[in-house]
């Protein structure tokens, strides 16, 4: 057996602001906040002299990983979609279209509520580091 998924992770630049998002938008709980540094962090995450800072977030049977790294990178968020090397977390919810009638103002969205061809109806909204968020009927 290769394994199971243990967590699903996404760098920001600002960790307070994005736990603020992530729990007031989706209603996630934290699991665990700690920070990881020294030369095995530093080797392992092949970035020299790292400090990590991180938040654990309950998705139910995932875990939602933030981490703000010290020294920061560069920028990586695909423009689109289909770029090459994208990505996006994926949260089902009850309704798509009352969760998107709820979200705050300054919450950023590609488009309002679809139906797609499979019956799904979905929509994409940015986390306030630009990541993006599919938002699907649960």
């Amino acid at each position: 057996m290769p394994g199971s998924v243990h967590h699903v992770g996404t760098t920001v630049a600002d960790l307070e602001r994005a736990v603020d998002f992530y729990t007031e938008t989706f209603d996630l709980e934290v699991l665990a906040e700690f920070e990881s540094t020294g030369e095995a962090f530093s080797t392992g995450v092949g970035v020299e002299n790292a400090t990590g800072r991180f938040a654990h977030l309950d998705g139910d049977d995932t875990r939602v990983e933030l981490v703000e790294y010290e020294p920061a990178g560069g920028e990586a968020a695909a423009e689109s979609l289909n770029d090459s090397g994208a990505k996006h977390l994926g949260f089902g919810v009850d309704d798509v279209e009352a969760f998107y009638e709820g979200l705050p103002d300054d919450v950023e969205t590609l488009s309002e509520p679809q139906t797609t061809s499979t019956g799904t109806t979905i929509c994409f909204v940015e986390d306030p580091e630009g990541n993006l968020i599919e938002v699907l009927d649960a």
